[in-house]
């Protein structure tokens, strides 16, 4: 289920522009309250609302025990995957007559597709949302504190990773989405 909500919050912003563009289409009056309107207005204050659940959930309320870890190298990758989302936002937002019921449809079957590849490949990385927080994604090679063996993940880290500080605190959940959540 968490994953599910981490899916739907990697689409908030583009959430965020459709529910804004329908609702100045209403105060213009180029459209009306109808059922298909008033259903896009609640499904997408909906999906707003559980993304931003998903992501406290995943940073907040992330009871994975922390491993202290010392990074050696750390490269910025957050520019590698945010435009591509950047363009579905703006494909959905400017293209997508949402008023029609066909395409609307479209709409429900394309983010239901995307889940499926998105969860299933543990895509979690790939999320603009947390970009817009403050969030930067790094690839890193790093060690466990106490150990010799060399590793590598990707992780959040909010702001600019400074690795010459010595050690962090990071909860692994996959190979793919990994909050550094302090300095040591």
């Amino acid at each position: 289920m968490k994953n599910l909500f981490l899916y739907i919050s990697a689409f908030i912003p583009m959430y965020l522009l459709i529910l804004i563009e329908i609702i100045v289409e209403i105060i213009n009056h180029n459209l009306s309250f109808n059922v298909l309107n008033t259903l896009n207005l609640c499904m997408l204050i909906i999906l707003t609302v559980l993304g931003v659940v998903g992501i406290i959930w995943s940073i907040v309320f992330n009871h994975d025990k922390p491993i202290e870890i010392i990074i050696l190298s750390k490269t910025n990758i957050t520019d590698q995957h945010f435009l591509g989302y950047f363009s579905l936002f703006v494909l959905f937002s400017l293209s997508f007559d949402l008023s029609k019921i066909s395409m609307f449809v479209v709409f429900i079957l394309i983010l239901v597709l995307i889940g499926v590849v998105y969860i299933k490949n543990d895509l979690y990385y790939i999320n603009p949302f947390l970009n817009i927080l403050g969030y930067n994604f790094y690839d890193i090679t790093y060690k466990v504190k106490g150990s010799d063996k060399l590793e590598r993940d990707k992780i959040f880290f909010k702001g600019n990773l400074d690795i010459a500080n010595g050690s962090f605190k990071v909860k692994f959940k996959n190979n793919n989405f990994n909050f550094l959540s302090n300095q040591k």
